[in-house]
């Protein structure tokens, strides 16, 4: 896994072996941030189930201007301060360590880029979504990866593209024009 575009190109990320995180492909992550474009660009981002990292530390490879790293996992949450330290980005970015809807019903900040990457077949697109509304600028995007067969609801949020690579389906968002 590796950075693939932007001031850290080709630096490489550390991961888990096995099941516990799955990261998004460079494959499918170069497809949503050619779909972003200049969204990234100063950007304010939040990953949710951010796992390793890997799409907030690309968005700030690619000129976004700060992140918010979240998930439950202390794993991850180890993982992702390795990351940000071997690649010296820690002060740009924020990471927490907890339960993904907890922080989103907390928080007062407002958000750019929001990308979502649950665990695959859990309903936790369902659960979160609506806590999102009044925390995604007015331009704002969310990135919203599943398995190819999951099917959920976009409201509060219209659903703007969806696109399928192999075994992901990735679903673009924004805010009701």
């Amino acid at each position: 896994m590796r950075i693939i575009a932007g001031d850290l190109k080709g630096s490489r990320l550390k991961n888990l072996k096995g099941q516990a995180i799955r990261p998004t492909s460079d494959k499918v992550k170069g497809a949503i941030f050619s779909v972003l474009d200049t969204k990234v660009l100063s950007a304010r981002v939040l990953d949710l189930f951010a796992g390793t990292g890997n799409l907030a530390i690309e968005a700030l490879s690619r000129g976004a201007a700060s992140a918010v790293l979240v998930d439950a996992s202390r794993q991850a949450v180890q993982l992702m301060r390795d990351n940000l330290q071997n690649l010296e980005r820690s002060s740009q970015a924020r990471i927490v360590h907890e339960d993904a809807r907890q922080f989103v019903r907390r928080t007062e900040e407002l958000f750019d880029l929001v990308f979502l990457d649950p665990p695959y077949h859990h309903d936790l697109l369902r659960t979160v979504l609506p806590d999102l509304q009044g925390k995604v600028s007015p331009l704002g995007v969310i990135v919203a990866e599943t398995a190819q067969d999951d099917v959920f609801t976009t409201e509060p949020f219209e659903l703007r593209i969806v696109k399928e690579y192999g075994g992901t389906k990735v679903w673009f968002l924004q805010n009701p024009e």
